[in-house]
């Protein structure tokens, strides 16, 4: 077994048995599984009123539930990767290089004739694989869930729709991975090391796609991305400059795509372009960091 696999099987190992995210994983999880039933009830609620109408003959209009696709059962899965499946990777990558300067373990494998991007590299891509892992399983039980829902199994093509957006969704959650590690690092403490990332999360998810469309902060929890604000006064220089950070609205409009949401216009290329500039970037951050920065000493 060389050193790069070694690395890898050990993260995965140490990521698997840390508390704090089994907890969140669970959540997660719980949340895909649920997300179906959720999509379920709340169209069982429509129909129900539908009928009451139908019955006081006040409509005839066709229910609008009846050629539903399968896929709108998945669109409330967006919400749950934005929110908690982002705030999961930043919380394995910070747990991952803090565990190593805590433990002084750095300082053992540095004293080796390893290269500190060649190390951080394979812990990168051992937390990589691990959410590969987590989003496979995920989109089993989605799929597992949506069947259950509409009584049928899930169409090829609708199943392959499902498989693209946790593809996408790896992708989305690769920077904020990035961005842990390379806080678990910089930061003097370990409590810093884990607030500075959620407070640059909440700035790309909440604040930035306020700055640009001057969306009610209830519409950024919509899965779809807040429609652009009128092109005209300060929205209209903020939009160009905030649309490109704000990866939370790309990813909700690339899903939305995939999803076949009729809400949804546009083309995904720019979106899926800027989320793999950002996982780029947050893997960049990841290795580059220095031997010295590396083997520095906490201050809790």
């Amino acid at each position: 077994m060389n050193r790069w696999t070694a690395i890898i099987i050990q993260e995965l190992l140490c990521t698997a048995r840390e508390r704090l995210p089994q907890l969140l994983l669970a959540v997660f999880v719980g949340m895909i599984a649920a997300s179906a039933f959720i999509g379920s009830s709340a169209r069982a609620s429509v129909a129900g009123v539908y009928r009451e109408v139908v019955r006081q003959g006040l409509t005839a209009a066709p229910n609008p539930f009846d050629a539903l696709s399968p896929l709108y059962y998945a669109r409330n899965t967006v919400i749950y990767i934005v929110l908690i499946g982002a705030l999961l990777a930043i919380v394995i990558g910070v747990r991952s290089t803090l565990r190593d300067r805590q433990a002084r373990t750095a300082d053992l494998i540095l004293s080796r004739d390893v290269r500190p991007s060649h190390y951080l590299g394979a812990k990168l891509t051992g937390l990589a694989l691990f959410i590969l892992a987590l989003l496979a399983v995920s989109a089993v039980i989605n799929i597992g869930c949506i069947s259950i829902v509409t009584g049928h199994a899930m169409s090829f093509d609708d199943g392959a729709r499902i498989a693209s957006l946790y593809a996408v969704a790896w992708l989305f959650m690769l920077p904020f991975v990035g961005l842990g590690m390379a806080s678990g690092i910089c930061s003097s403490s370990s409590t810093t090391a884990l607030l500075v990332p959620i407070v640059i999360w909440s700035v790309m998810i909440f604040i930035l796609p306020l700055l640009g469309t001057a969306a009610h902060p209830v519409s950024l929890l919509n899965p779809v991305a807040a429609p652009p604000a009128a092109q005209s006064g300060f929205f209209a220089v903020t939009s160009s400059l905030v649309a490109p950070l704000s990866l939370g609205e790309q990813f909700k409009h690339v899903s939305a795509l995939i999803l076949s949401d009729p809400q949804a216009t546009g083309t995904m290329t720019s979106g899926l372009l800027i989320i793999a500039a950002f996982a780029a970037a947050g893997c960049a951050a990841a290795t580059m960091t220095g031997r010295v920065r590396m083997r520095s000493e906490l201050h809790d």
